[in-house]
């Protein structure tokens, strides 16, 4: 049995991975972590699903991760990087869906993973991954005459722009095409901004309602277009696809990986 902990218990995310995490054969909850400000500190993980599991909701870190294998960490950067610095000790491997991480932080997890495994990936879900590798192929076949423009959309909760999976998107392609993202993107546009520079990649944002989670890449030509999306009509798809990294974590003793790793798509 894999002993998971997850950290922002009383979330949306977190609590599809706790129901994930009970609903499967070979996976053990033991710690639930939230914040020293949740009202629902100490009351019982599962009672949003009406279960007993003998696990109390609480802030104390190194308590949720005491006997933790893995934690499961969709939270906030600041709040990832504190959970980091107990898992370091505890020894507990680390799955990170947060976005938002800075050039700073991301370091530190580079750092962290010359002891400890961690997959760290902007968005957990197969499909998505499999779209990343779409995307890849495509944009090495469209290399010329195509502007490439990428649309995400989100719940009105969201707190980070472009989302993560929007820019790993763009770094993707931007690899694909010999560029780095950082040279090639535009992230706003407003007023007289002129004609459109070629080989760049435009990102548009949305946010409202309780839209999950939806992209997609658009490659306009002339005289055609290619689009490829991805469309999130449940966190469900995220929370399993964070039990399959937990799994790919199981043989390794350390090491930064993502979800391409995870899934076998890397070169």
């Amino acid at each position: 049995m894999m002993k998971i902990a997850i950290a922002g218990a009383t979330g949306r995310m977190g609590k599809m991975l706790i129901e994930a995490v009970l609903n499967c054969t070979d996976t053990e909850l033991v710690g639930a972590l939230e914040h020293g400000s949740c009202s629902l500190l100490g009351e019982d993980a599962g009672a949003f699903l009406g279960k007993k599991t003998g696990v109390a909701i609480t802030s104390d870190i190194a308590k949720a991760l005491t006997g933790a294998e893995f934690l499961i960490d969709f939270t906030r950067p600041e709040g990832t990087m504190a959970h980091l610095a107990v898992a370091q000790k505890t020894g507990s491997k680390m799955i990170i869906g947060t976005t938002g991480l800075s050039p700073e932080q991301i370091d530190s997890l580079k750092k962290a993973s010359a002891n400890l495994a961690i997959v760290f990936a902007p968005n957990m879900s197969v499909g998505v991954n499999a779209t990343f590798k779409l995307l890849e192929i495509a944009a090495k076949m469209l290399n010329e005459g195509y502007d490439i423009e990428i649309v995400e959309a989100h719940h009105r909760h969201k707190v980070d722009a472009p989302s993560g999976t929007a820019l790993r998107m763009g770094e993707v392609i931007a690899d694909a095409l010999g560029e780095k993202l950082d040279d090639v993107a535009v992230y706003a546009r407003e007023g007289h901004t002129g004609k459109r520079k070629a080989g760049s990649i435009g990102f548009a944002t949305i946010r409202g309602g309780d839209i999950v989670g939806d992209h997609t890449v658009l490659f306009a030509g002339e005289g055609e277009r290619i689009e490829i999306s991805h469309k999130s009509s449940s966190r469900q798809s995220y929370a399993q696809g964070s039990l399959r990294a937990a799994r790919f974590l199981q043989a390794k003793g350390s090491g930064l990986y993502d979800m391409q790793d995870v899934l076998g798509l890397r070169k």
